[in-house]
């Protein structure tokens, strides 16, 4: 199983994961953090591959993927 987490206050809404992940499941959330962004968000953990294509292009490290076994 995959879990991939975004530090909602970390992220800033760059959107440079959006289009780097392949089984398009991320988007910029509708709600905004404490700093006034809109963070990324995952919206169907089940088909996540684990790629980590959006863990390399996030510029503040906000995405963690763990692979669990």
């Amino acid at each position: 199983m995959i879990n991939i987490t975004v530090d909602r206050e970390r992220c800033k809404g760059c959107s440079l994961c959006v289009p780097f992940c392949p089984k398009k499941i991320i988007q910029l959330s509708a709600g905004i953090n404490s700093s006034g962004y809109h963070p990324a968000e995952i919206i169907d953990q089940g088909k996540c591959t684990g790629c980590g294509n959006c863990a390399k292009m996030c510029p503040d490290l906000s995405i963690e993927i763990i692979k669990e076994v």
